[in-house]
């Protein structure tokens, strides 16, 4: 069963029992034992002690990001005692003129933290929870704004973590310098650019349709808040906080943790800003960063008595509450995607040896690469990954044609993003729900149909640029397909509300 089709049976039961019965948890939880018992031919006791190895495995391999979460849940629960949170949400309210403005400025906070999608998730949340819940904005809807300005920013962004990753990818081998491949394929990067201008085109109409309008219209009127969120106790100002003491703490997180990724890369050793990012540990770096906020923050709120001290100290367990969903998840979807990876079942080897096996003519070569890179992103929950897997076939396909090369490596990285986007096992998704404070599946279910249409149109786009042999006439026709799709849209599902 290793590096067969059947290895994508694990990630596919996950997710159908995720989207049908709600149960993320137990579905994970079943997806990881069905995949470790495979993986040792129905050997019971073998398949709970591999499970447990790969999660053990997984977990330490990733434990900065579970201390980096705790450490901004602590800074968000102190910044929410204090009462800033609830500060800015009463000037946001005066200053923010409806749905569509609160919708709008969420989206453009999303654009300016384009260092790391993990940061970007959990931050704008943070900012911009208190003013959509005082427009009534589901969370639902909160979430799919935070998800299409996380992944979709990073991957268009020179200076990222994603661009770091990117670069990373290519053979040990190969003569292609990665940074500046990666510049060439920002502009014929379907997925990202044209979920940017579909979100536009939502917030605008302001209207929504299938199951988020499903949605909205179900809980219209009121913010469901998922019961792990819903603790007045929590969430219950004590402080007599002002905007600055949201503004500044939020400030010094961002500064301290692009200087953690900085720092990470060698800034301090005299590498370049360019070199830094590209050399970055970022998840090291956001710890480090978050860290020195957290010192920051409690520098400012205590010798002014905004929080005293034991009440400071109680932020330590309501923080961690607070993110305990998310760790949970990121969890058993990092083992999920460990029984999946190239030390057991090997999705990626199986994928691999298809791709490379069957080398389609070169007019397809941009859309079969879309599509797999989308697939593979879906079932593993890893854009990274994924870019990691299908770069280096990329080049032996296309061989020394680097314009065929980079618009199919445009195509991976697209579809790779729009993969992660919908599914439920990434960790930018899961990020992003636990941003907005929604519940996982809802947010999942409800966006997967805005994937889609920006999908189908990247699929027309990449089979234009795959016969002309010219990346931008694809880019072009991509934005052409959407502006029909939107019209459409607008006249079937918006229009007639």
């Amino acid at each position: 069963m290793v590096e067969t089709a059947w290895s994508l049976v694990p990630p596919i039961i996950t997710i159908i029992l995720a989207l049908v019965t709600k149960e993320v948890y137990m579905s994970l939880a079943i997806g990881i034992f069905i995949g470790t018992l495979m993986f040792t031919g129905l050997d019971f006791l073998g398949a709970i002690d591999t499970m447990f190895r790969i999660m053990s495995d997984k977990v330490g391999g990733n434990v900065h990001i579970l201390v980096f979460l705790v450490l901004l849940g602590i800074i968000v629960s102190a910044i929410q005692k204090s009462g800033a949170s609830q500060a800015y949400g009463a000037m946001a309210v005066r200053k923010i003129k409806g749905k569509r403005s609160a919708l709008f400025f969420s989206m453009f906070l999303g654009l300016l933290i384009f260092i790391d999608d993990y940061f970007n998730c959990l931050t704008v949340g943070t900012v911009m929870r208190p003013v959509t819940d005082r427009f009534e904005i589901t969370r639902a809807k909160l979430a799919y704004i935070i998800d299409a300005t996380a992944a979709p920013v990073c991957i268009i962004a020179p200076v990222s973590s994603w661009a770091a990753a990117v670069s990373s990818s290519l053979p040990e081998n190969s003569t292609i310098d990665g940074f500046s491949l990666f510049l060439h394929t920002i502009p014929l990067n379907l997925y990202a650019w044209l979920t940017l201008v579909f979100m536009i085109f939502m917030i605008c109409v302001n209207k929504d349709f299938s199951r988020m309008a499903a949605f909205e219209r179900k809980n219209k009127g009121t913010v469901a808040i998922p019961s792990e969120y819903d603790d007045e106790e929590m969430r219950a100002p004590v402080g007599n906080g002002k905007i600055i003491d949201l503004v500044l703490p939020l400030l010094m997180l961002i500064g301290s943790c692009v200087f953690g990724m900085l720092y990470t890369g060698g800034i301090l050793e005299g590498n370049s800003i360019q070199q830094s990012f590209a050399q970055c540990e970022s998840a090291r770096g956001l710890v480090m960063g978050s860290f020195i906020a957290l010192v920051f923050t409690a520098l400012l709120y205590l010798p002014r008595k905004i929080l005293d001290f034991p009440t400071f100290c109680l932020c330590f367990v309501s923080g961690f509450k607070q993110m305990a969903s998310a760790i949970l998840i990121l969890c058993l979807a990092w083992t999920l995607s460990g029984i999946c990876g190239a030390n057991y079942l090997n999705i990626g080897g199986y994928v691999g040896s298809v791709v490379s096996g069957n080398q389609t003519v070169s007019i397809l070569l941009p859309t079969v690469f879309f599509l797999v890179a989308l697939g593979l992103a879906f079932a593993t929950g890893t854009s990274w990954g994924t870019f990691g897997i299908l770069i280096p076939i990329v080049l032996a396909v296309t061989g020394t044609d680097m314009n065929l090369a980079t618009i199919t490596v445009a195509a991976v990285l697209a579809g790779a993003v729009g993969g992660d986007h919908v599914s439920p096992i990434s960790d930018t998704t899961i990020l992003a729900s636990a941003g907005a404070q929604c519940h996982h599946i809802d947010h999942v279910s409800t966006q997967i149909p805005y994937v889609l249409c920006v999908s189908s149109c990247c699929i027309i786009g990449y089979l234009v640029a795959g016969f002309t042999g010219e990346g931008l006439w694809g880019t072009a026709t991509g934005f052409v397909a959407l502006m029909i799709l939107m019209t459409v849209i607008y006249h079937r599902h918006v229009k007639e509300k």
